[in-house]
Parts: C-alpha cells; structure tokens; sequence
C-alpha cells in the first residue's frame, strides 16, 4: 500500500489529477485502473476521480507502483528542476517589484517591456515569470511562484502570483467567476460622448504570422465587457480608468479601437499615424496602458492594491495638457 498526507500544494485539487502529479513515471493508464477498481481511498473512504482532495487528507492506494520503492518512497520531482539560474540576479533585482507580498500570494508591478511569459522576441531569464523563478529559488520556496493571470508586454502595472498550489487554484477561480476586479489607466484619442459607458461586444481571436488579434465578432465571438470613466478631458484625448467585467485578450486595446478611439501608442490596434506624431511631439515610447489597481477579498479581508502612473506616462499627460492642438 501507498499511503499520501495531502499538503497545500495539493490541497483543492481533483484526485486523478494529483494522482497524475505525484507520480508522474507511471502511465496514466495505471491510475484509470486503479480508480476503476476502488483502489484509492481518501480518509478511509473509497475515492472518485473527481474528488476533490483538502489539505491533512489521507489518501492510501492499494496497489504498488514500478516508480515506488519499498519503503514507499518515489522519486521527487523537484520544484526548480536543474537550471541553476532562471535569470540574472541584478536584472531581478532592477526589474521584479513587489507590490504586495504575502503568505499566499504576492502582486508584483510589472515595468512596461517585460513579457509576463518567455516566449518567441524575449531574452532567455528576461520575462516576468522568470524573474518570479529566480526570486522562489533565492527565497527556497517549495512551490514555483505562478502567475494567475498576465499582461500584454507594452502594459505596465499590478498582476498577481500565486506561492501555493492551492492559492493558484483558488486565485485562478476567482479571476473565472469575476471575483477580482481589475482597474486600469489608459490616454485614448479623441473625446468620449460619455464621461461613464460600458463597450458590450463581442470578441474573436485571430492567429497569423504576424502575431494574435482580437476582432470583433457578434456571432463566434465570446461576450466581452469593459466599464469606463473618463477621468480628465485633454485637447483631443481622454485619460480613461477602465474596469473589466472579463479578461478576453487585448481586451481593453480591441474594445476602444473597436469605437474609434484606440489608445495612444498601441502598435497592433492603434492609429499608426498618430501615434508617430505623439511618440515625435510628446515622447511617447510604449502603450499607454496602466494596470492602476487590484481588488478582492481573501481569507475575510478585503485586499485593494493601487500603482501610481510610471513616470513616462504621468510626464506625457502633463506634456497634453500644456498642449492646445491635437496631434490629428
């Protein structure tokens, strides 16, 4: 017999997928058998697959597996694999800021040109996650911190990471069910009708050599809703807070650029024109898109997290207002 403690690193997940993680030299074959036949018990009970496991569960299966030695031990697969570095300490130290930290959680605010992935364009050790490595590895955390959701590279702001197995599956269900609102800044062009509204339509990823987009699409699109406020008039733009009621990608970029007023510095759904005479009068290098805050209850405590404006963004709105003509 195999006998498991579920700790929290595995706590709130299915059975057959823990089954699956902590022994992962066995086919998975072995575990649909052993589930057929009542051979995993969880608290002394028989088991389902789809059970969901809780932190201090026992979980005793009555079989013996080839990856199992006879002292019931099995190979660990460890955490941080065997890189002995995920990326530079001095570029984690300039680049990874820690907006919150806690038990399970931390929410880091990310720079502008930080992709939260690696990926085809970044560095090796340059992206978000990889930072995130590096800092667990330093900070010798049994589990490899992950983010529970991302950011666009250009956008800069708040985004949170998970430290336990459990807190990402909690955190990852409440980002589903709406249960974290997300705020964000944004300079579009032109003047809105509304200072208040709501952009109701739907939105289809496209895939090209060239990169995703999202386009809109009333019939195979997935509804996308996004709350604006404007918060100042300027000469030809609004500096808009943005709340999202579901995170579709590039969500905020599509839905704005969708009504005529696409944001300042978009490359992919901007006003190209435009934005090089913004980049050439005001300085402008990068999107203007801003994750401002972060807000959300956890445990019984309401969590509100706030990143003030980068200092490129705050100097290219005071560099509008001194402006009396628009750049189109």
């Amino acid at each position: 017999m195999i006998t498991r403690i579920i700790d929290r690193n595995f706590a709130n997940m299915r059975l057959d997928r823990f089954l699956r993680q902590a022994f992962p030299n066995e086919p998975l074959s072995t575990f649909f058998a052993i589930l057929r036949k009542k051979k995993v018990r969880v608290n002394g009970i028989r088991a389902k697959a789809m059970q969901i496991l809780h932190d201090g569960d026992t979980v005793d299966i009555y079989e013996n597996f080839k990856s199992v030695s006879e002292n019931n031990e099995v190979p660990v697969k460890k955490s941080w694999g065997s890189s002995p570095e995920f990326a530079d300490r001095q570029f984690v130290k300039e680049n990874l800021v820690f907006a919150l930290e806690k038990e399970d959680f931390v929410i880091l605010d990310k720079p502008s040109g930080i992709a939260s992935q690696p990926g085809t364009g970044t560095r090796k050790g340059e992206s978000l996650v990889e930072m995130l490595w590096q800092w667990g590895k330093d900070q010798q955390l049994n589990f490899k911190p992950t983010l529970a959701h991302r950011l666009d590279a250009d956008t800069s702001g708040l985004i949170i990471a998970a430290l336990y197995g459990d807190s990402l599956r909690d955190l990852t269900r409440m980002l589903r069910e709406h249960a974290i609102q997300k705020t964000y800044t944004a300079l579009i062009k032109g003047n809105l009708k509304k200072d208040e509204g709501t952009i109701d339509i739907s939105l289809k990823r496209t895939d090209s050599k060239s990169g995703s987009k999202m386009k809109t699409e009333e019939k195979d699109g997935k509804r996308s809703i996004t709350h604006y406020t404007v918060q100042q008039h300027l000469n030809g733009y609004d500096l808009v807070k943005v709340r999202l009621e579901t995170g579709r990608m590039h969500q905020i970029r599509a839905h704005f650029a969708s009504i005529g007023h696409p944001l300042l510095g978009d490359t992919r759904y901007g006003d190209f024109a435009l934005n090089r005479n913004f980049k050439k009068e005001f300085g402008l290098k990068r999107l203007f898109l801003h994750s401002t805050r972060l807000e959300f209850e956890w445990k019984g405590k309401r969590i509100a997290v706030d990143s003030p404006l980068p200092k490129e963004l705050r100097e290219t709105v005071k560099a509008v207002k001194k402006n009396k003509t628009p750049s189109f």
